[in-house]
């Protein structure tokens, strides 16, 4: 009855989150003959919409486009590279939007190049109405509790008050900060499930299998309100799979997606991905000896995504589910190996501190962060200009501030960060 009343207010106060899931929802409900047929129309007027917008896609599209666009002719359109994102993010930007109006995201990716981009409130409200979606997947309904686990500082908004408590109450979410951790933490939050009793939980993989970890070491009793975990932001090893079901009697239902495109795909209860082809059109091309995804976004219009090499490995894949869901499928490999940094004090950092550290800081080409002792972190950047003392300075006390004051940061600025045998960047290293 309260969760029926809570969504009933929620689905008032964000009216067109709730009209983007409804239309989400009764896209469900088509073929996938129709489902593909509608993908299509919507890829043709992105990439139309784009040309005719945009000064970077009128250039980059100059020469494809001239005998028109149809399918072999997409085929042929050159590929987005992130580089390309990062140099000409303003061009990107569809004429008409003012940029003081429009909100900057920052993703560090799976190579571990900063990359900023633009957005505005309709892609924060259809990209929850997409994950509303997803979390319905598990059986889960609108009005049910959340609790996430989030371990992107940047994403948890500071203060709190009664009004905080009250929006939290009436979206049934609540959001942990946890890019950092203890034992007494792990503690507290599997105490606090118990009490909170959420329906879902959320959160980056290497957390939540850390947290199940101890609740199994510990022997405590989750609650029977559990429908599903779901995964994000990072991959999720068999073990922690395994690790998290265990501790948590629910099923473990994996995410796909980015911050610049999030909601291309979602693990179903038979354990396969599905491409969510109403919101995005998913490629696997062949690119230096890889099968790799080139991603399109069907719903921005304020800065569009156009066959953007996302940087992971995979392949589309033929034939039904048997969950019946009518979305086609694909298998993915993904490029993001990431290792926890453990400080003198026992705290364990989660790599997407790091990668969010250097938000904002213009010049960089890539980082890694490498732990080679205990109490240090050297950071080794490629970038167009020396960074600053005072820029080297603010981030050292940044780490010792935020993490642990006997922790220090050296920046070196090298000519090359070499990648691993497989070709794959990793961006942060525990090499202790």
């Amino acid at each position: 009855m309260i969760s029926r009343l809570k969504h009933f207010i929620h689905s008032r106060q964000k009216r067109e989150r709730y009209a983007y899931l409804q239309e989400l929802l009764n896209n469900e409900r088509m073929s996938r003959e129709q489902l593909l047929q509608k993908q299509q129309r919507e890829l043709f007027q992105t990439i139309t919409f784009a040309v005719n917008n945009t000064g970077f896609y009128q250039h980059k599209y100059q020469q494809a486009m001239l005998h028109g666009l149809d399918d072999p002719a997409l085929k042929s359109l050159p590929i987005l590279l992130k580089d390309e994102v990062v140099r000409h993010k303003d061009a990107m930007v569809a004429r008409g939007m003012e940029k003081r109006n429009l909100r900057i995201g920052h993703t560090g990716g799976s190579t571990g190049r900063p990359l900023a981009f633009y957005y505005d409130s309709h892609k924060i409200e259809l990209m929850r109405a997409g994950m509303m979606r997803s979390y319905m997947w598990s059986g889960w309904q609108p009005g049910e509790k959340i609790l996430n686990f989030w371990g992107a500082r940047q994403d948890i908004k500071g203060g709190g008050g009664f009004s905080k408590k009250v929006d939290d109450y009436i979206s049934a979410e609540t959001t942990i900060s946890a890019y950092e951790y203890t034992q007494a933490q792990l503690h507290e939050w599997a105490k606090y499930i118990q009490s909170y009793k959420p329906v879902l939980l959320q959160g980056y993989a290497s957390i939540l299998a850390e947290l199940a970890g101890y609740i199994i070491e510990q022997h405590m009793r989750m609650p029977k309100s559990l429908k599903g975990v779901f995964s994000t932001a990072e991959v999720l090893y068999e073990w922690q799979r395994e690790t998290i079901e265990a501790a948590f009697a629910c099923k473990v239902f994996n995410q796909y997606g980015s911050r610049e495109i999030p909601n291309i795909a979602l693990e179903c209860r038979h354990g396969n991905f599905h491409v969510f082809t109403d919101m995005v059109y998913l490629e696997s091309v062949n690119m230096q000896h890889e099968e790799r995804f080139l991603v399109t976004s069907l719903t921005n219009r304020v800065m569009p995504f156009i066959r953007y090499e996302i940087g992971d490995t995979g392949r589309l894949r033929v034939g039904d589910c048997p969950c019946g869901s009518p979305f086609p499928l694909m298998e993915v490999e993904f490029c993001r190996s990431n290792d926890i940094i453990v400080t003198q004090s026992g705290k364990r950092i989660y790599p997407s501190y790091f990668i969010h550290l250097l938000d904002g800081v213009k010049g960089i080409n890539q980082y890694q962060f490498v732990q080679n002792e205990l109490n240090r972190i050297t950071l080794s950047i490629t970038a167009t200009s020396q960074l600053s003392p005072g820029l080297q300075e603010s981030l050292q006390r940044r780490v010792q501030n935020e993490i642990d004051s006997g922790l220090m940061l050296e920046i070196e600025q090298v000519d090359e960060i070499r990648r691993t045998s497989s070709g794959k960047h990793r961006f942060v290293i525990n090499a202790r």
